[in-house]
């Protein structure tokens, strides 16, 4: 098996493309990781996570996936039933741990491709109080972008935290923590961030921290208020991944080049290039392709296309496996009818061409 990493040909809706010299960059060597070099290595991660997720507050590191934080976000919530909105697969995720996690969970529904409207969210935060509301920024699922910059606002006037899960959306979408009122967010480091798997970052408000002390249970692996102690030591709780950690401090030093703010709009580029693409490849070539997410409420990371029932998801996986490119299929219930592209992490609208020729034709021959 070749070891060569040919980049721009890996199209997954996470994990994402990564470029050779990050993966190089796990090469570092290691360290003890209650010494003053990792946590200088540490503190270099600050200035450009806070970038990324908009915030003036630290941002955690922990060594798992996102789901790790996931659980945290609603483990270390103060006490109270939570309201879930739930429009996708990863958003019933969020909704099912924190009934794991022994909570009174009310779903808000959406239909799969759309998001929960906010006055249904006001709506149900004036007939119960609620400790905490989660939802899910980008759904991976569906593609389905979320509001949020009034839904932390919307949270706060009604007593409750405002969980968000950004895993699809932090440094591809953009994120305003601070400014919209966001009390927990987080994501992990194989998607728009364009890191290999292993690292989750999340931040959190000091509002969210003002009453964690009275959660019940909030374990110990990912303990809010412990990552918090450490993190003004320039440390981790628990043992970190440190050649991860290397990796990361690559990629943030990349991102500040480029901005974040050109960051987002490279991804907004993308996303509207294979909008473009669906609807002049459903004309061209007679196939009802259509995008399960509505117009306005599309993520710039990740689209997801329903295909007719003639056609296949996995066929058409196959058929750009074929022409050497990786793209996604329909994930939970619409695993059979669906395929997805993520257009997100280092890619440009130009490598994207490409992957999307692939398609196109492998499209081109299944609707024979």
């Amino acid at each position: 098996m070749s070891t060569v990493h040919e980049f721009g040909r890996f199209f997954l809706p996470g994990p994402t493309d990564i470029r050779s010299e990050i993966l190089a960059a796990q090469a570092g060597p290691p360290l003890p990781h209650r010494g003053a070099a990792f946590e200088r290595l540490f503190a270099s991660l600050q200035p450009g996570l806070q970038q990324v997720f908009g915030t003036a507050r630290p941002v955690y590191v922990s060594t798992s996936s996102a789901t790790g934080l996931m659980e945290a976000a609603v483990r270390c919530a103060k006490p109270g039933p939570v309201l879930s909105l739930v429009n996708g697969a990863f958003a019933e995720r969020f909704a099912d741990i924190a009934r794991s996690c022994g909570r009174d969970v009310t779903v808000l529904e959406a239909p799969w491709g759309r998001t929960v409207p906010l006055e249904q969210v006001e709506q149900a935060l004036r007939e119960r109080a609620y400790s905490a509301v989660t939802v899910v920024h980008s759904e991976t699922s569906t593609g389905a972008l979320a509001p949020l910059a009034e839904f932390g606002t919307l949270c706060r006037a009604h007593g409750a935290l405002s969980l968000v899960d950004s895993v699809t959306g932090v440094a591809g979408a953009d994120m305003q923590t601070d400014a919209w009122q966001l009390d927990f967010v987080f994501t992990g480091s194989q998607k728009a961030l364009a890191l290999p798997p292993g690292l989750a970052f999340g931040v959190a408000s000091e509002r969210y921290l003002a009453t964690a002390h009275e959660a019940p249970a909030r374990g110990r692996y990912f303990d809010v208020l412990e990552f918090e102690q450490y993190i003004h030591k320039q440390q981790t709780p628990n043992t970190p991944a440190v050649s991860l950690l290397y990796a990361a401090a690559a990629q943030l030093a990349h991102i500040e080049r480029e901005t974040i703010a050109a960051r987002v709009q490279r991804h907004l580029a993308m996303a509207a290039r294979t909008h473009a693409w669906v609807v002049a490849t459903r004309e061209s070539l007679g196939v009802p392709l259509c995008m399960q997410a509505f117009d306005g409420e599309r993520s710039p990371t990740v689209t997801c296309v329903a295909l007719p029932l003639h056609i296949a998801g996995d066929a058409v996986v196959k058929g750009a496996a074929a022409r050497g490119f990786v793209i996604g299929g329909g994930y939970g219930k619409l695993k059979a009818t669906h395929f997805r592209i993520g257009h997100m992490g280092d890619h440009t609208v130009d490598g994207l061409e490409h992957c999307l020729s692939a398609v196109h034709e492998t499209l081109a021959e299944l609707a024979r």
